[in-house]
């Protein structure tokens, strides 16, 4: 019996070893990428933000008259997140949309701490290299918890946007937190990235009607994980975990915030659309039905008019 059972332990412990070494083998094998030159467009430029390259578009003919505004994309995407819903806004702001470092075709770099709040200071550079008097600053997902430090760290902010974010729940299972932290899991995450059909299933889930995750959608989304530096910047960002905190923060923000919620989200409730709104002090809850998580890629028209029906809102701190 005592030989059975040591047999047993030996092959589970062989199994593991085994499962462990394909799993390393798996994180290291070299991925197809395609150069910058190759991936970037005519509508691409790009500017320095601690010595990395930060891709941003312009979208509007540009007036004095008109507000700024910068949006920001959520986790796993890029600017392109905005192509359906900032040609909308063009007559009413002068619309910028940036990828962060680490996603789009930003720079991904090893040793960078990517903080939210490391993340929302790229918008101070932004504002600085544009020569901004003012700006309304935009998120989703993830990029509306940067977009709320950007919002309370720089005077030049006017007004908050955000589409469905994530600040009360960032969306994150809490065991994949952990598990990034062995090695080599951060990597084997960034690879699943690269694959085509592993993010098509993964985004059909966050939309409500998943008939708009076309082939030229999975194009966009797939831009950034092409790139030569991604999976080393990626499985560098998945390697370390940063504690939120921005629900506590939600009170010290005192700017008009426009809080912009599609109701079917399946991982965001009616009650966390409420806490948003009872958490920022001067703000405004507009929810958005039949549309899901990419509230703005779901239901641009409705969310345009929304936000330019918004603009006195947003650009008058005395309200």
């Amino acid at each position: 019996m005592k030989k059975i059972i040591k047999r047993i332990f030996q092959a589970i412990v062989l199994t593991i070893c085994t499962a462990y070494a394909f799993l390393i083998v798996y994180a290291y094998m070299p991925n197809e990428t395609i150069s910058l030159n190759e991936l970037q467009s005519n509508d691409d430029a790009f500017f320095r933000h601690d010595d990395h390259r930060v891709r941003y578009q312009s979208f509007s003919e540009l007036s004095s008259e008109k507000p700024n505004l910068i949006l920001i994309h959520g986790f796993g995407n890029s600017l392109g997140t905005w192509e359906s819903l900032a040609p909308k806004l063009s007559k009413t702001y002068n619309v910028y949309a940036i990828d962060m470092l680490g996603f789009g075709l930003s720079e991904k770099p090893v040793y960078y701490q990517y903080t939210n709040a490391n993340q929302a200071s790229i918008i101070q550079s932004f504002a600085e290299i544009m020569n901004f008097d003012s700006f309304i600053v935009g998120g989703h997902s993830l990029g509306g918890a940067v977009a709320m430090h950007a919002a309370m760290n720089n005077q030049k902010a006017q007004g908050l946007i955000l589409f469905n974010p994530g600040i009360i729940n960032t969306g994150v299972p809490e065991f994949s937190k952990y598990l990034n932290l062995i090695f080599p899991m951060s990597r084997v995450s960034a690879k699943q990235f690269t694959n085509r059909e592993f993010r098509k299933g993964f985004l059909k889930m966050s939309y409500h009607n998943s008939i708009i995750v076309t082939d030229q959608v999975m194009d966009r989304v797939m831009l950034g994980s092409q790139t030569a530096d991604y999976i080393s910047g990626m499985s560098s960002m998945l390697s370390k975990y940063y504690e939120a905190n921005e629900a506590e923060l939600m009170g010290e923000v005192q700017l008009p915030t426009l809080i912009v919620f599609g109701i079917e989200d399946r991982n965001k409730s009616m009650d966390e659309a409420l806490q948003l709104k009872d958490g920022f002090m001067n703000s405004r809850l507009e929810i958005i039905q039949d549309a899901g998580h990419y509230v703005h890629e779901e239901s641009p028209d409705s969310v345009s008019k929304i936000i330019i029906e918004s603009v006195k809102f947003l650009t008058d701190n005395n309200e």
